[in-house]
């Protein structure tokens, strides 16, 4: 005899109710915040500055562009959000896109594999950035769509080459020794 619509008493549970997952998906969050860098570091008025020339700025971009990978798609998403809000369709769409987003990118502690190939952060942020974009052109938002990854690619670039680069390290052992020879 089965008992539909009755609350199962098993212990197993679905994987969403376990406490462990619940744990895990917590620690992923706070894992997948700290991967972003401060705030007050990426906008430190004392660390901008014009560049020297067009090999210092070149080299400046590809440095912050590193670092603050994921401040800077933080910032550009904001930007898409803020553009959206008139257009409802589309702030579903954008909606179900931040969750992906949040899943794959941000607060995923293993990197994927597809057909027992790694994919790496990069290759996964491009691909997101391009889903993101089709369908969100799919709802009839394109130039709302276009004026807002425009300014968020003017305003990541103009940061990536003001922002000095001589007090980022991107692994903590530089960091050490650093501080160590300082």
């Amino acid at each position: 005899m089965t008992n539909y619509g009755a609350i199962p008493t098993s212990s197993h549970g679905s994987p969403m109710m376990d406490p462990d997952s619940i744990s895990r998906a917590k620690q992923r969050i706070k894992d997948g915040l700290a991967m972003s860098r401060p705030w007050r570091q990426m906008f430190d008025i004392h660390s901008m500055r014009l560049p020297h020339g067009v090999s210092d700025a070149l080299s400046r971009i590809k440095k912050n562009q590193s670092y603050f990978q994921t401040n800077y798609a933080i910032v550009v998403l904001v930007l898409i959000f803020f553009s959206l809000i008139k257009h409802p369709t589309s702030l579903i769409v954008l909606t179900v896109l931040v969750f992906v987003w949040i899943f794959l990118y941000f607060f995923r502690d293993e990197p994927i594999k597809v057909f027992r190939y790694q994919i790496d952060d990069h290759t996964v942020l491009v691909c997101l950035s391009v889903v993101t974009i089709v369908l969100l052109f799919l709802t009839d938002v394109t130039l709302n769509l276009v004026g807002a990854l425009v300014t968020g690619a003017v305003l990541v670039l103009i940061h990536a080459v003001v922002r000095k680069t001589e007090d980022l390290f991107l692994d903590e052992e530089a960091a050490t020794a650093e501080t160590l020879q300082g």
